[in-house]
């Protein structure tokens, strides 16, 4: 298997679900949003909101950009509809950042501070992109569990039923 295929195919998974969770989610108004439902970030919006914020603290780390995070928990975009334009403009350029993505790259450690914590890690990239990938299907787990408790489906979440698996 190539690596770099699979990294791929999980981030054209990441924008195909980011697409109907936000399709889901834009139905519900803003205080449906925001409140507080018991998740770990209490509420779906700032769910969706650390979802973006792990996303844009591993691509800083990855490219530069953006060139600066805010801290952990903060909140980055005025509201939903912004937040929603911003994913749907990360998703295309992970999509296009994964298809770039080399073997080498992929093998070398990368030396960070983690936002968490505050401490240094050193861990090799293909396990940081793995995790980027797996934090985001993590979370949106948790928003699909909170939007069922509505009694709002996504439909399935399942990588087999993307479009492009689809036998005519």
């Amino acid at each position: 298997m190539n690596y770099a295929s699979h990294l791929k195919l999980l981030a054209e998974y990441n924008q195909w679900m980011n697409e109907k969770l936000y399709g889901v989610c834009s139905s519900l108004s803003d205080e449906g949003l925001r409140q507080d439902r018991g998740a770990f970030f209490g509420s779906i919006y700032l769910t969706l909101n650390h979802i973006m914020y792990g996303d844009l603290a591993f691509m800083s780390r990855f490219t530069g950009d953006p060139e600066t995070v805010p801290e952990l928990g903060a909140e980055l975009f005025a509201g939903f509809e912004e937040l929603k334009q911003a994913r749907f403009a990360l998703d295309s350029r992970l999509v296009a950042w994964a298809k770039s993505l080399s073997p080498e790259w992929l093998a070398e450690v990368q030396t960070y501070k983690s936002k968490v914590d505050g401490k240094m890690r050193s861990v090799p990239r293909w396990a940081l992109v793995t995790h980027m990938f797996n934090h985001q299907t993590h979370h949106r787990g948790q928003i699909t569990t909170l939007l069922a408790q509505m009694g709002l489906d996504v439909g399935s979440t399942d990588i087999p039923f993307m479009p492009q698996f689809v036998a005519e």
